[in-house]
């Protein structure tokens, strides 16, 4: 290295974070750390079948957390997604609960035939648990699982949850622990959010939660959209339009009943708001599903677009996607002026 270059580089502040890898919680927003690491080492002190497996991201899904609790439960598999999601299986195949952590990109594109094939015919009591969900990284489509709900949806017998914050996460692992059969669950990490516990929120596997009413518009969403969509409705809270929020953190079974009756209300615009690719999330689950039921609302989506995203800051992605608090405020009041 020349002296040129080792000057310039000293010069340049030495950074400790990226708004590329930054947390999703709003600046002084209360958050949690690593939910779900802990609340599946408090799991598995009650249910000794409980395994952790992932493929070399244990610190990055923070099932870190769980190995230093439960040591000789916790199975290290090298960064080989298949090679994981088939000893899952066959953990489970011996009475095992196995929760098998890598980011969502991993564990849907890499490891799909083996989800497919492996767990979800047979039915195997697994938990997939996969880190980086939707746009939740700024780099870009190596790393963004924009279109990982679509691709487990399609898979018969799988269970699909997206928790909205730490609330959620932690209340969500012991339901899908309890649950027999395969789980794929959307994972926040690191510190997380924690905002529900303001709406009298409990958590239920295949259950749609109404978090505030509004007679103008009804916000169908899920994961961290809940949040934005609960942020959104605050904001709109100075007389520009009442907001109502259904909570909908259980994709697939998905709740059609209460879907159905909040969206037969009249007079309300309905709005999907979802951390996903515009296909094949819950835009398109909600919208069959009120279409089955001849249920015709006006209706909108806010949803990542069907295409591959930029790598960049997260708040400017978010702002560019359209799935940021300050953007749906804009958008709603256009759609109802």
């Amino acid at each position: 290295m020349s002296n040129a270059i080792e000057k310039t580089m000293e010069k340049k502040p030495r950074l400790t974070t990226s708004a590329m890898i930054a947390s999703i919680a709003g600046e002084g927003q209360r958050t949690q750390p690593a939910p779900f690491g802990h609340a599946l080492a408090a799991e598995a002190d009650v249910r000794r079948n409980i395994v952790g497996m992932t493929a070399d991201l244990s610190k990055y899904t923070d099932l870190h957390i769980f190995a230093q609790a439960h040591p000789q439960r916790f199975f290290q598999m090298g960064m080989a997604e298949q090679l994981l999601m088939g000893a899952a299986g066959g953990m489970a195949k011996e009475g095992f609960i196995p929760f098998a952590t890598t980011y969502a990109v991993f564990a849907t594109r890499r490891a799909y035939d083996f989800i497919h094939q492996v767990i979800a015919e047979e039915h195997l009591n697994v938990k997939i648990c996969a880190a980086l969900p939707g746009l939740t990284t700024g780099y870009g489509p190596s790393h963004q699982a924009t279109e990982d709900i679509a691709m487990m949806r399609g898979i018969p017998g799988m269970t699909i949850v997206d928790p909205c914050d730490a609330i959620d996460t932690e209340q969500a692992v012991g339901a899908i622990a309890a649950h027999d059969g395969p789980v794929y669950m959307r994972l926040l990490r690191g510190k997380v959010p924690a905002v529900l516990d303001d709406y009298d929120y409990t958590f239920e596997l295949g259950k749609a939660k109404l978090l505030r009413d509004g007679k103008d518009v009804l916000v169908i969403s899920s994961g961290i959209m809940t949040m934005r969509a609960l942020e959104t409705a605050k904001l709109l809270d100075d007389g520009s339009a009442s907001v109502g929020v259904l909570h909908v953190p259980t994709i697939k079974p998905l709740d059609e009943a209460t879907i159905i009756e909040q969206c037969s209300k009249p007079g309300r615009l309905v709005i999907v708001a979802e951390n996903h690719s515009a296909v094949g999330g819950l835009g398109e689950a909600v919208a069959s599903t009120l279409m089955r039921a001849r249920v015709t609302p006006e209706f909108r989506q806010i949803a990542l677009p069907d295409r591959f995203l930029d790598a960049g800051a997260l708040p400017t992605l978010h702002d560019r996607y359209g799935i940021s608090s300050a953007v749906m405020v804009e958008n709603i009041k256009q759609w109802i002026g």
